[in-house]
């Protein structure tokens, strides 16, 4: 008898201590559980906005494109835009320089001058029609987008933003106006004029400069982005910059 009530015993201490251990081991899973780092919590989405609500900060940051993409556009789009703008100017085709060299010498300059100015003529042509892409994605762009946009930590994040939703469908809308363009400026007359005085070095013509068409294209996006970026740089860091409202109390969060 003795031995079954000390057998009972042993066995209720022995399930007490089981019993506390796991409830140390659960509380302990708890405490993690509670304590654990909730991701939309962290990072850009952990950082003050002073009061300001998601769609005030969305709507600011779409402001600001769409002031960049207006400043890109009047300031390209126009005659001189890319051709006097020696921070967008379209050079040309590196693999060119040596015949281009060649053919000033011997005294063929303003076709080669001819043939550069045609190129970025038609850059500027190109330009106006970016608007409507870029306001297409602008209204995509979501508050997720805007907040990330905002705190990333880069001067040139929306202009990033832009760049990865709308190069390809602005390369497939620039390129049938650099063409046609191209041949209505004179690109591929001048083109061929200074070629056909060029001689033997014909030959050496790189691949950048046997698709004209798409190394203006290319140029044409480079220097809009380039100043959509100078534009957002401008709105980030100068107060100047930020000519209304909800500009200064968007991008007033950063100070």
């Amino acid at each position: 008898m003795k031995r079954s009530k000390l057998s009972k015993t042993s066995g209720l201490i022995l399930f007490a201590a089981l019993l506390m251990t796991m409830t140390s081991s659960v509380s302990a899973q708890w405490w993690k559980i509670g304590n654990k780092k909730d991701p939309d919590k962290t990072g850009t989405s952990n950082r003050s906005t002073n009061g300001i609500s998601d769609n005030t900060i969305a709507l600011g940051l779409k402001e600001a494109l769409t002031k960049g993409v207006r400043f890109a556009v009047d300031n390209l789009g126009t005659k001189d835009g890319f051709y006097k703008n020696l921070d967008v100017k379209i050079p040309l085709p590196k693999s060119l320089n040596r015949i281009a060299q060649v053919a000033r010498y011997a005294g063929y300059s303003d076709r080669v001058d001819a043939f550069e100015l045609s190129m970025n003529r038609a850059a500027e042509k190109a330009v106006p029609v970016a608007i409507d892409v870029f306001v297409d994605s602008i209204k995509q762009m979501t508050f997720t987008d805007a907040k990330n946009i905002l705190f990333s930590g880069e001067d040139d994040a929306a202009t990033q933003f832009f760049r990865r939703t709308t190069e390809e469908k602005l390369r497939g809308k620039f390129r049938p106006i650099v063409e046609k363009f191209t041949a209505e400026t004179g690109v591929t007359q001048s083109y061929k004029s200074m070629i056909d005085k060029a001689g033997f070095m014909a030959a050496f013509i790189g691949n950048d400069a046997r698709d004209l068409d798409g190394y203006v294209t290319q140029k044409a996006l480079d220097g809009t982005f380039y100043m959509v970026a100078q534009e957002e740089k401008k709105i980030r860091k100068d107060p100047i910059g930020r000519t209304t409202k909800i500009l200064r109390d968007v991008f007033g969060i950063l100070k």
